[in-house]
């Protein structure tokens, strides 16, 4: 998927959010298109018009059966046009709306009705409303504010997040300021991760959601600060496919974080201020003594407005748990560069290394490389500017000369075992064992059916959004036993929906397993009624 792609996929999901979010009944569907149908849309090519009814529609049913990566693909051309008021109507709108700053956009269509015999949208008058000056707000009308509950009955139903200065730590025997990035889990107050960083970047937003999704899953909602990296739309892509509601707090109103700014002011009494007293810390010792601290005194010290521990009430609430595919998280997340395939050397360089391109077909062409920056850089991903992918590109030591690349000697015959892959691997697997924390950019390659294709298969099948995210704990771990047990494909588990009477799991285990049984007697039949071949001896 390329930026294009992703940019027009976040377009049709923003329109379709009252129904992806679940925010409207079955029964009021149509009502709803009507009403994103009636206002003109900036569509990503920057141009400003009106989408039909019935592409809306189409679009909402291609999210259904697709999810997000449904919305990306190319779209049709919208030939509607936009509809048009006269400038009377306007003016008598507007002047309605001064008149009577509290009358609402039905009352004025009534009277626009009586004189004109026609009315205005909802959405197109309050444009011209607010183009005008006549809104509740610039006539000097505020109402008053509804505050969210931003508590919830169940365990990672909300998270809440957010970034905060840190103490100062020694990095290269200078004196660095830090920055706390932390998730707190509303139900509890258990913080399901905490970290220290040397900047605010998306990347470290990246990471920080990635370690708390490996812990925890995936929460229902996630809210969020109004700042630019909460806003980007690596973000916002990923949480469109993992199903995720993602809030942002509205400007200048603090209130409705005060649960992750109450846990930082705690933060910096009770622990950065003995960080402070003491010997300034390297960033790796202040984790390790962060993490302890989580561990032993704030989960384990009852809280005052929930009168439990946090750990105590993160473990006794009734849990919501969706696990998180890791890899199709991460596709989001990469950083992205765009670099030319070296003609002479078919490599390309990235940070001042060099990383080996096998497919010498590719040497002159531009390639999107993408990686993990927390990883060690040992290996990159390599897509087409279209978003193909093209393989993996290994890093290498590119050895040169007086006069350029140093001449090899001629090459014998190809070895039968590769030593230099021997150490690729080994080294490879010697950096795993030594690295902390999760290795985000290992992206297994089976030969088989993947276990997430079958799953993401399935919950289509079903008709449930979200992939992995779709099943619960306890049907995860029943289709891995299936998934183990039986060599499924997609004809087979197909098959298998359509003869199930109940659309539940061990039913569809049954009848896929049932297949499964039969297919391979079928095959063990047809060989025994071939008899020996010709060559068999007797």
């Amino acid at each position: 998927m390329n930026e294009k792609e992703q940019a027009r996929g976040l377009f049709w999901c923003s329109l379709l959010r009252p129904l992806i979010e679940g925010e409207t009944e079955d029964e009021e569907v149509l009502r709803c298109l009507r009403e994103i149908a009636a206002s003109e849309h900036v569509f990503p090519d920057g141009q400003r018009r009106k989408v039909s009814v019935s592409t809306l529609r189409r679009k909402w049913r291609a999210f259904q059966k697709g999810g997000f990566e449904a919305l990306a693909r190319k779209r049709r051309r919208d030939r509607g046009q936009s509809r048009k008021h006269t400038p009377e109507m306007i003016q008598r709108a507007v002047e309605l709306k001064k008149e009577q700053p509290l009358r609402s956009d039905e009352t004025i269509n009534q009277f626009l009705q009586e004189q004109f015999g026609k009315r205005i949208p909802k959405a197109t008058l309050y444009r011209h409303l607010k183009q005008a000056g006549a809104t509740r707000l610039k006539l000097g009308v505020t109402a008053t504010k509804i505050r969210c509950r931003w508590t919830r009955e169940q365990t990672n139903a909300l998270w809440l997040g957010d970034f905060e200065e840190g103490p100062y730590v020694l990095y290269q025997d200078q004196p660095v300021r830090t920055h706390l990035s932390a998730f707190i889990d509303c139900h509890s107050r258990y913080i399901v991760t905490g970290r220290y960083y040397f900047r605010q970047t998306l990347d470290i937003l990246m990471d920080t959601l990635l370690r708390a999704w490996a812990a925890h899953g995936a929460s229902r909602e996630l809210y969020l600060d109004n700042a630019k990296v909460y806003d980007a739309d690596a973000l916002k892509a990923a949480c469109y496919a993992l199903n995720i509601k993602l809030l942002h707090r509205p400007p200048r109103d603090p209130a409705p974080g005060g649960l992750i700014e109450r846990f930082f002011q705690t933060v910096q009494i009770q622990f950065e201020a003995e960080v402070r007293a003491g010997d300034i810390l390297t960033l790796d010792r202040l984790n390790r003594a962060f993490s302890a601290w989580l561990d032993v005194s704030y989960h384990q010290r009852t809280h005052s407005e929930i009168g439990q521990t946090p750990q105590q009430r993160y473990q006794d609430g009734q849990k919501f748990t969706r696990q998180v595919d890791l890899q199709r998280a991460l596709e989001f997340f990469l950083k992205r560069v765009e670099r030319t395939v070296d003609r002479k050397h078919c490599d390309v360089q990235l940070e001042k290394c060099f990383f080996r391109v096998s497919d010498r077909s590719l040497r002159g062409d531009k390639v999107q490389v993408r990686y993990d920056p927390f990883a060690p850089l040992e290996k990159v991903f390599l897509y087409s500017l279209a978003g193909e992918y093209l393989g993996t590109a290994v890093r290498y030591q590119r050895e040169l000369g007086a006069h350029g690349e140093t001449p090899l000697p001629p090459k014998p015959g190809k070895p039968q075992h590769n030593y230099l892959d021997l150490l690729i691997d080994q080294h490879d697997q010697s950096l795993r064992q030594r690295s902390q924390g999760i290795d985000y950019r290992q992206v297994p390659q089976p030969r088989r059916w993947s276990f997430g294709d079958f799953a993401q298969t399935l919950a289509q099948l079903l008709g449930r959004r979200g992939g992995l995210s779709a099943f619960t704990s306890d049907e995860l771990e029943a289709l891995g036993k299936l998934y183990q047990r039986v060599d499924c494909t997609e004809p087979l588990l197909r098959q298998a929906v359509e003869q199930s009477r109940e659309k539940t799991i061990p039913a569809i285990a049954f009848q896929l397993q049932r297949l499964s049984d039969g297919q391979a007697t079928t095959e063990e039949r047809k060989t025994k009624d071939a008899g020996p071949g010709p060559d068999t001896k007797p």
